[in-house]
């Protein structure tokens, strides 16, 4: 994409000129972090603050919240800073002032510093906003620390095209995706049998369906084992987030789908096993701290030290593993019939989890609800052709609309 294309998109403030390859000192890696005040940016930035002589922060970008934003660009020494809402730029601007760091706004300026030249680009912008960003940052062939779902569940087929073109070197940062990685590294895909994703089960794994109907909010954000932001921790209560992640596994590995199973596994030490064909299955475990995949996407083939727990399994005792009930958790069927089903059923089923989700939040919607709406507004989009080939971010937005318009006019009967 050129800079006259991104200025375009939208008019915003880009007060810098496209830089040449940064040149570090040493074997210092430069690194642009996309969402750097959210859960996964916070981490990464520690990281790189525990490792400060290996890392040189090129840019840094956040949707709204302007003082962590600055503080972390004063903190690191970024040379780009961009809130992606164009209404705090001014405040930006005068937190960053007396400093040498380039400031800018809007959604265009997201774009342009995610097409800096970096070793590295995490892109951990929740959402659909995060597409064009990490498309972008795909685009430099360089290397993108994939925290976005929605770039392979919404996108995967487009994403994955571009990230092939380019020869970009895509490390995974789901902690599940991370782990597969690892345990897959240098193997045959002719001899994997089988990628199995585990999941928590969630705060409500043990609950009946009686007490499912009377979930808050509240309680479906307290996970047992992650600290996550409000609306993942909801998705893991429903195991959507689970779903969401066999479609990526799908796009990431060199696997078919049939190949991906999940086995619920409450402790969230062992992240994923992968079978082989002679019968060996290798697992990746850890602590569950996002730490661990994150210092992994940046420093892989080697590994960099991460002030994560260290296991005891001898305290740990037992791990356990079971299946998942997809009677009282029917959002992982309905993720992995969306993947069978192709096109933008994918797209789809994410946009109406996430206005399904946006009203159990409201207290508009039941905990139970969430995965009926999404239901309702999958055979809504199959029975209107909603569910049809994309070829482009542009095809995929347009039906991403489409499907959230469809997913409000379902929530009417579940209010």
């Amino acid at each position: 994409m050129s800079n006259d294309a991104i200025a375009g998109m939208v008019s915003s403030p880009v007060e810098w000129e496209p830089a040449t390859m940064p040149q570090c000192k040493g074997k210092r890696r430069s690194l642009t972090v996309l969402g750097a005040t959210g859960s996964i940016g916070q981490n990464t930035l520690d990281l790189v603050g525990r490792n400060s002589d290996d890392f040189e922060i090129i840019a840094l970008t956040a949707q709204n919240n302007v003082s962590g934003l600055a503080a972390a660009a004063r903190k690191f020494g970024a040379r780009i800073a961009v809130i992606g809402d164009e209404a705090h730029y001014g405040e930006l601007k005068a937190l960053l002032g007396g400093t040498d760091v380039k400031v800018a706004a809007g959604p265009a300026a997201v774009i342009a510093a995610a097409a800096e030249p970096a070793d590295c680009v995490m892109a951990a912008i929740v959402g659909t906003a995060g597409l064009r960003p990490t498309l972008e940052a795909a685009r430099q062939g360089r290397r993108v620390a994939l925290a976005n779902k929605e770039c392979l569940v919404t996108a995967g087929e487009v994403f994955m095209a571009e990230v092939a073109k380019a020869g970009t070197e895509l490390l995974p940062v789901d902690s599940e995706h991370s782990a597969a990685l690892q345990a897959m590294s240098g193997a045959n895909p002719a001899s994997i049998e089988k990628i199995i994703l585990t999941a928590s089960g969630g705060p409500f794994r043990t609950w009946s369906e009686e007490r499912l109907a009377q979930a808050t909010p509240e309680e479906a954000v307290r996970h047992p084992n992650w600290s996550m932001g409000a609306k993942i921790s909801v998705d893991s209560a429903t195991l959507m987030n689970k779903g969401l992640e066999v479609i990526e596994a799908y796009h990431l590995f060199p696997i078919e789908a049939e190949q991906l199973s999940v086995v619920v596994h409450p402790q969230s030490v062992v992240h994923c096993l992968v079978c082989y064909t002679d019968g060996s299955v290798i697992a990746q475990l850890s602590s569950p701290d996002m730490r661990t995949p994150i210092a992994l996407s940046l420093s892989w083939p080697q590994r960099m030290t991460a002030p994560t727990q260290r296991l005891d399994l001898v305290s740990l005792g037992t791990l356990s593993f079971e299946s998942p009930d997809e009677t009282k958790f029917p959002a992982l069927r309905l993720a992995r019939a969306a993947l069978l089903r192709g096109s933008t059923a994918p797209a789809i089923l994410n946009a109406a989890n996430e206005v399904a989700v946006e009203a159990f939040l409201g207290r508009r919607i039941a905990f139970p609800n969430i995965a009926h709406c999404v239901e309702r507004c999958m055979e809504s989009a199959e029975s209107s052709d909603l569910i049809r080939p994309a070829v482009t971010l542009d095809d995929i937005l347009a039906v991403d609309g489409e499907a959230r318009r469809l997913a409000h006019s379902q929530l009417d009967r579940y209010v």
